[in-house]
């Protein structure tokens, strides 16, 4: 790959994240999304951060760790819980990141 190559990709590359990302702005109200993917967006983020979070809990050494024995699991059951019974975040994260530490020692 050329130099001209690789500058002329960097440059359609920004373009299109310009395009794409101030599409909203440009348009404005003249595109409406439906109400089915206007609710379906709703849920995005929690989507995303379980993308983030599941693999952690469940991965150990690159290997797939469903046992007693991995503390990030038993410490994410455990703060989760903790939030379905009290629905507070703070003390979610505050006792999950206790728990994990407890079993970090323990296991």
């Amino acid at each position: 790959m050329s130099a001209l190559d690789t500058w002329l990709t960097i440059v359609l590359l920004t373009v299109a994240t310009i395009l794409t990302r101030s599409s909203f702005f440009l348009l404005g109200h003249a595109v409406k999304l439906p109400a089915k993917v206007q609710h379906a967006l709703r849920y995005a983020p929690a989507a995303a951060l379980a993308a983030i979070v599941a693999p952690d809990l469940v991965m150990a050494n690159g290997a797939l760790q469903l046992t007693w024995a991995n503390p990030k699991l038993l410490a994410g059951i455990g703060a989760a819980a903790f939030f379905l019974t009290t629905r507070h975040m703070l003390g979610t994260i505050i006792s999950g990141m206790a728990l994990y530490s407890l079993l970090r020692v323990i296991l």
